[in-house]
């Protein structure tokens, strides 16, 4: 066939083929005779590449039979011809990758002119018939025989049913045969709405970025809220939030004890939890070249097509990026190097940008800062935790003849108020009390304070004795620090009191009466003489004795009004007979009614009832 009858039949041919895409759209319920007229022109169509191979062959013998510029005007107009053909058609190297295609295959794919060459075919094919693909391109190169298989493409949020005809070609100048591919599309899946081509227009553009704006917002209210900060669960709500605005997976890889391990998953919403997610979970980070690049380097990256399989690294079922469909790859870091953001796209979806690239890394910078927050306050809470049993007992004793129960509300920091109930010589004791600041070494002192009167009260009998001890150790230590506290011990039912600077317990009769003691003295710390106020009770059945730190009557209200005494009072003479954990609990939730919620100062409450 001569090239000018090549070049017209190729126009028959287009004329034919662009009757049968309007017979398809105005029959779309009867598509069977308009196919099977499609493979017949599908048969034609590789005839004609056949006679155009044959018209290559010829082209180097008549650049030599011929001028120079004869042999080039019948190989530009041959590529012309492969530019015009009217189906898609893609040559393809022996390794399956793209060497050059037509404009209806880059209209089918729905890609920029250009962008398919130099990337690898297969991964264009559904990943369930990649390797039946594979098997037949390897067959056509190896026997020559043409190949022809239905098969499915999937790019550029595109999905296409096509009939695939494979033809081994030997091409001038090439030293290794190639193939070409020619698809004719069965079944056309039409991208999802807001997928599709790039719209490059301003409107469009402002859309997008406040789009991602959005997102951005989102994500930083969501690593904000207390919850996230106080527990591990920012990095899965973040991840969560990404798979419904960005990607199909989200993976999350954060560094502990030196390595990368896989921290969180999220799935295809459509996507069962099954072998697939255990799979992605079970795969280990540190194999993937991509997230070891990325989080070494600092830099992200985007890879709008996979054109190398093992980015996302092996799992049991092989590459992992084939195993799950993945058509775009983005990778983040997250922070400073506490781990790596991966998100993929599957092949009907459109790729990945820059634009994306650079929210991910925004968001990644946002999850490092939270992290470290987080681990900020678990650090902290640990140390309050250690703080707050350096001055609060577990549990409370049984004290014979006598119910006890206490109740303590950590503040703006912790530590610095304490309380204990301990045993004595003939009898048991109590004492209460807080240094005069905030802080470890506020916690610190009362720590000392407390374990003070613990100790000596094994060899001391009085309680005064073993207040007056403290204060002379505590002024030798030389802080700078002042104690108030109240100790008593009691034996039977006689409890004889010291205080130091505190305020004065409440003692609740059975029928509501409330009277203070005595409390006051000076606080310990301040003078190596301890001025203390001394007092001695006999309770009756019945009768409580209620004891409160600073905090408690310090708390105020919305008009800046102080709790006090006699709000104490009214609640103690409303609560008269019940038992003191519920005494307790009831002067906590009515000082939390008063203050709105709000706590600034450490608040112990402390009930001994006479049984």
């Amino acid at each position: 066939m001569s090239l000018d009858a090549l070049e017209h039949a190729v126009d028959q041919l287009s004329a034919r083929v662009a009757q049968l895409r309007e017979a398809s759209s105005a029959y779309p319920d009867a598509p069977g005779p308009t196919l099977a007229a499609a493979l017949a022109e599908l048969a034609t169509a590789v005839d004609l590449l056949e006679a155009a191979r044959v018209e290559l062959r010829k082209a180097p013998g008549r650049q030599q039979q011929q001028k120079k510029g004869s042999g080039q005007r019948e190989l530009k107009l041959l590529r012309q011809v492969f530019r015009a053909f009217p189906v898609p058609v893609a040559l393809l190297d022996g390794g399956g990758v793209v060497r050059r295609v037509n404009e209806e295959t880059t209209r089918l794919l729905g890609s920029p002119d250009g962008y398919l060459v130099g990337r690898s075919f297969p991964l264009l094919v559904d990943v369930s018939r990649r390797a039946a693909f594979r098997s037949h391109l390897t067959s056509v190169l190896q026997t020559g025989q043409p190949a022809a298989f239905e098969s499915r493409l999937a790019h550029q949020g595109r999905t296409h049913t096509v009939q695939l005809v494979l033809t081994r070609l030997t091409m001038p100048g090439e030293p290794q045969p190639m193939v070409a591919a020619v698809a004719l599309p069965t079944e056309v899946q039409p991208p999802e709405p807001g997928w599709g081509r790039p719209d490059l227009s301003e409107a469009h553009l402002l859309v997008e970025a406040a789009r991602r704006q959005e997102v951005l917002a989102r994500t930083s209210a969501l690593l904000l809220e207390p919850d996230s900060l106080l527990q591990p669960v920012g990095l899965a709500r973040a991840a969560r939030l990404l798979a419904a605005e960005l990607g199909d997976w989200v993976i999350a890889d954060l560094v502990r004890g030196g390595r990368l391990r896989r921290s969180a998953v999220v799935a295809p919403r459509d996507h069962p939890v099954g072998e697939l997610v255990r799979l992605v979970e079970q795969a280990e980070p540190a194999a993937s070249p991509m997230i070891t690049q990325v989080l070494e380097r600092g830099s992200g990256q985007v890879h709008e097509m996979v054109d190398d399989e093992t980015l996302l690294g092996p799992s049991a079922g092989g590459p992992l990026a084939t195993a799950i469909d993945a058509g775009s790859l983005l990778c983040a870091r997250i922070g400073d190097g506490e781990g790596v953001l991966t998100l993929v796209r599957s092949h009907d979806k459109p790729p990945f940008t820059l634009a994306d690239l650079w929210l991910v890394e925004e968001i990644g910078e946002q999850l490092g800062l939270a992290l470290r927050a987080q681990a900020e306050i678990a650090s902290r809470s640990r140390v309050a935790d250690a703080l707050v049993a350096s001055v609060v007992p577990r549990t409370l004793p049984d004290v014979p003849g006598f119910e006890a129960a206490a109740i303590y509300h950590p503040g703006a920091s912790v530590g610095a108020e304490f309380y204990d109930v301990f045993p004595v010589s003939g009898g048991w004791g109590f004492a209460l009390g807080g240094a005069a600041g905030k802080g470890e070494e506020a916690a610190s002192v009362s720590a000392m304070v407390r374990g003070g009167l613990r100790l000596l009260s094994v060899w001391e009998s009085d309680p005064d004795q073993a207040v007056r001890k403290v204060n002379e150790a505590l002024v030798s230590q030389g802080t700078g620090m002042f104690v108030m506290a109240l100790a008593g011990f009691v034996r039977g039912r006689s409890i004889r009191l010291s205080s130091a600077g505190h305020h004065p317990a409440a003692l609740v009769q059975p029928d509501g009466t409330v009277r203070f003691t005595a409390g006051g003295g000076v606080p310990l710390g301040i003078s190596p003489q301890a001025e203390t106020q001394v007092e001695e009770l006999t309770l009756r059945r019945g009768q409580q004795l209620v004891l409160y730190s600073e905090g408690l009557l310090s708390s105020r209200d919305h008009r800046g009004e102080p709790y006090g005494e006699d709000r104490l009072a009214d609640v103690l003479a409303r609560t008269v007979g019940q038992a003191p954990a519920t005494v307790v609990k009831a002067v906590e939730e009515d000082r939390h009614a008063f203050a709105g919620g709000q706590v600034w100062d450490e608040i112990v409450v402390m009930a001994l009832r006479a049984v």
